[in-house]
């Protein structure tokens, strides 16, 4: 059953749905959202169980592609653009495959349409372990899950989704921060999200994929099957960029949308 997504629209023009990556949130494509408001009616949603979107007890991509197509629904777009990025852009291939007559154009950003092996078990064991009743301060959580996640920007991202207990729900002695993240969902889901979209059918509208040069999460063995499920996909590199492309190089990245989403 499909959930009502939280959301943000900014901008006038034909619409244009963000959909953003595991542990992330709507925030994390607003850059890539301000860059083309100008001329795009853009729809940046949480995901579900990410951000402020409804916690589910499941979470799998026909769900997520559901979630999508309800939104649609309940705002009268007949059809859109789709641009994701990493579980986001698999959410919005399977859009693409199940519903093709409701995405105009669809941009994947830095992921395949193939199942991966797991590469989070030690974000998901530092998030899990990360122990809310004792944490006071996001210093304190910063050191703690450091004992996981090396890289102080990727702990940076991840901490985004650590908020405070307002005052009015916190009881005396009780923990200051929680997840908004369905983090034990996720956690469960995991093996799901790193599973492959399903499509019986290609879809044959124009697609761009957009590779971080630096990142492995398009690779040349993927080509194939992206050719089978996207026989009009086209790819662009963005140099000097990892699995980030739309933080690192936002200027490049909004340019080469732009440049796709003009008919």
């Amino acid at each position: 059953m499909s959930v009502e997504l939280n959301h943000r629209i900014t901008g006038e023009g034909t619409p244009l749905i963000l959909l953003h990556g595991l542990f992330g949130s709507q925030d994390n494509l607003g850059g890539i959202a301000r860059r083309l408001e100008d001329e795009w009616q853009v729809h940046a949603l949480d995901q579900r169980n990410h951000g402020t979107s409804p916690h589910t007890e499941t979470m799998d991509y026909p769900a997520m592609a559901d979630d999508v197509l309800a939104y649609m629904d309940a705002r009268g777009l007949e059809k859109a653009a789709i641009l994701g990025h990493s579980m986001g852009g698999k959410t919005a291939m399977q859009v693409a495959l199940r519903a093709p007559e409701r995405v105009d154009r669809l941009i994947v950003a830095d992921i395949a349409p193939v199942s991966y092996q797991p590469r989070h078990d030690a974000i998901l064991e530092g998030l899990s372990s990360l122990d809310l009743h004792a944490v006071t301060s996001r210093q304190e959580a910063d050191q703690a899950l450091a004992e996981h996640v090396e890289m102080p920007q990727v702990r940076q991202f991840l901490l985004k989704n650590l908020e405070r207990v307002p005052a009015d729900e916190r009881r005396e002695g009780g923990q200051v921060f929680r997840w908004r993240l369905n983090l034990p969902v996720i956690e469960a889901c995991y093996p799901k999200l790193a599973l492959a979209p399903e499509g019986e059918r290609p879809f044959e509208g124009p697609v761009l994929f957009l590779k971080g040069a630096e990142s492995a999460y398009i690779q040349e063995k993927h080509r194939d099957e992206i050719r089978r499920l996207f026989p009009a996909a086209e790819l662009r590199i963005i140099e000097g960029t990892g699995h980030w492309l739309h933080a690192e190089k936002a200027d490049t990245f909004a340019a080469l949308c732009r440049r796709f989403l003009k008919p």
